[in-house]
């Protein structure tokens, strides 16, 4: 059953990545990416893609410059985790386990 138009049915249960984790992987895969398709891909709400972005701005994980209608973002890729579980733990080995590789990608494409 789907649920509103455009918005993917959430899933339920726990996951082992966060949504936090999983919208900075979108935006790390390319940084033009428009909410919307952050939202379709992460299966959330253009309305929590939103109030996850501005969680990671407030908390200096991440900020934007704007250009015309677009957002060109732009992680911090050395800022440590926030959990004292992960400290010393950067942004940027995070998103190389969430984050394919170019190469990769291009020679081993993913299947739909």
């Amino acid at each position: 059953m789907q649920g509103m138009a455009g918005v993917p049915e959430p899933h339920t249960g726990w996951t082992f990545i966060t949504n936090h984790a999983r919208v900075l992987a979108a935006i790390a895969d390319n940084p033009n990416v428009r909410i919307r398709d952050i939202a379709a891909h992460c299966r959330l709400t253009e309305r929590a893609v939103q109030r996850i972005i501005a969680d990671l701005e407030q908390d200096g994980y991440l900020s934007h410059t704007r250009d015309g209608r677009t957002n060109t973002y732009r992680i911090e890729a050395d800022k440590v985790l926030r959990h004292p579980a992960e400290a010393g733990l950067s942004v940027a080995s995070l998103l190389s386990l969430l984050v394919q590789d170019e190469t990769e990608r291009v020679g081993n494409p993913v299947a739909p």
